[in-house]
């Protein structure tokens, strides 16, 4: 194959590139074998057309733009191979020669990756983490628990913040009942900010019994806009006040709340641990995410194409769309439910577009520089965890993602791993006053 490459600028050129005799041949045979059942021709059975006379009648050229469709995917995928070129997003492509008996040769207006110029990416320095569990910490965890266990007794007298309330309200606005504002029963935590703001506050210091003319004004950003900005009122009847009761921080306590410990002693320590593995799973995203932006920053890398950045909003939509329709949540439901559309959704995607096709870019310059290579086992392992993840039969993993695509997320993942582990932990002090002092060296 014929490839000549002519870079025009720093993320794009022009490819020129010649498909063989043999291809040429393969895709026109085809391109008849598609178009033969439908062709009439005087004198002969539709479907029994013969090649000879398919040329002499239409001529060969007839097939000229479907043989090409045929061809040309493989073609282009084997000029850009040859070339080594890391092209991105649809190519241009326009015919220069297409004769009979001849080579056809193609041009193509081609995006491609931009250059990354790696700086450096080991040894960066990252806030340092506090992985240290407090006393403060496992007694909000125990608080935590007997909110959850705490019980709701009837009370006598006025209503407390945190107290729960059952009532009735009727809304009205300028004198007219409106949709959704009317209910009986209801139970209502006070403090809870479930309601319009300031209609709970309204309710405290009343008692069992009490009729309350609640006054509130509907935000001007309220969800039904037929409603916000407007003061409506609310006819509110509080039948029975409730407090919570706290259960006491002792052993029965700990065994109610987990029924693997017998004492408070051992749920503490049970609790510690918890909060241990959370913070130091915490401080691990947290030194992997610095040290990536750190790497980042520290490397120089061309303009991005524009294709790269619309490949990148696009696979984040597809991922975030496909993760709703797993949950029952059609894409048109999600819009409906969220009050946006895809444009929205789109430009929510589109902002850190940029810095995440950099880091991308910047991985794979580190998986070249380090010669990251995946393993059969690695690779095994993936599809065995992406099967088990997704709930697919393992064969179902193979014919969906090539080794090549598996062995990308793993050395990604990798160059993300050899970046954060040798990230150093330094004092949030010393990195800020390094900033600052970088920011008056370049003035």
């Amino acid at each position: 194959m014929s490839v000549k490459w002519n870079k025009t600028g720093k993320t794009a050129g022009e490819l020129t590139f010649d498909i063989s005799q043999a291809e040429v041949k393969r895709g026109l045979d085809q391109a008849f074998k598609r178009v033969k059942n439908s062709l009439r021709v005087p004198g002969f059975r539709k479907g029994h057309v013969s090649r000879v006379i398919f040329d002499q009648y239409y001529g060969e050229e007839a097939l000229y733009e479907n043989a090409l469709n045929i061809v040309l995917p493989d073609a282009y995928s084997a000029a850009i191979k040859e070339a080594g070129i890391a092209a991105v997003g649809q190519p241009q492509i326009q015919p220069v020669a297409m004769d009979a008996d001849k080579d056809w040769t193609m041009k193509a207006i081609v995006s491609v990756e931009p250059e990354v110029k790696l700086g450096d990416y080991k040894g960066i320095e990252v806030p340092k983490q506090n992985t240290r569990v407090y006393a403060k910490d496992i007694d909000a965890e125990l608080e935590k628990d007997r909110e959850k266990n705490a019980e709701l007794v009837l009370k006598k007298g006025a209503s407390e913040k945190g107290d729960t309330v059952t009532i009735d309200y009727k809304g009205t606005i300028d004198g007219t009942a409106f949709d959704g504002g009317s209910a009986d029963d209801y139970s209502l935590e006070l403090g809870s900010n479930t309601f319009i703001p300031g209609f709970e506050d309204q309710l405290i210091g009343h008692e069992a019994g009490d009729d309350v003319d609640v006054v509130v004004t509907f935000p001007e950003n309220y969800g039904a806009k037929d409603l916000a900005g407007k003061e409506a009122h609310f006819a509110t009847k509080i039948h029975e006040i409730k407090s919570k009761q706290m259960p006491k921080l002792d052993d029965d306590f700990a065994k109610d709340v987990d029924d693997s410990v017998e004492t408070l002693d051992e749920l503490k320590d049970k609790i510690k641990k918890n909060l241990k593995e959370q913070k130091e799973s915490a401080a691990k995203d947290a030194i992997e995410q610095a040290a990536i932006e750190g790497a980042v920053a520290n490397a120089t890398i061309d303009e991005i194409p524009d294709a790269m950045l619309q490949e990148d909003i696009n696979t984040q939509m597809n991922q975030y769309l496909g993760n709703m329709q797993r949950q029952g949540i059609s894409p048109q439901t999600y819009y409906k439910l969220t009050n946006t559309t895809e444009d929205q959704l789109r430009a929510q995607f589109s902002k850190d577009a940029a810095e995440r096709v950099k880091t991308n870019l910047v991985l794979e310059a580190i998986v070249k520089a380090e010669d990251l290579k995946a393993s059969k086992e690695e690779i095994d392992k993936e599809v065995k965890d992406l099967a088990s993840e997704y709930n697919m039969d393992e064969k179902t993993v193979r014919s969906t993602l090539t080794d090549e695509m598996l062995s990308h997320d793993i050395n990604v993942r990798k160059a993300i791993d050899l970046v954060a582990d040798n990230a150093k932990q330094v004092a949030k002090s010393k990195i800020k006053d390094e900033k600052e002092d970088d920011k008056s060296d370049k003035k």
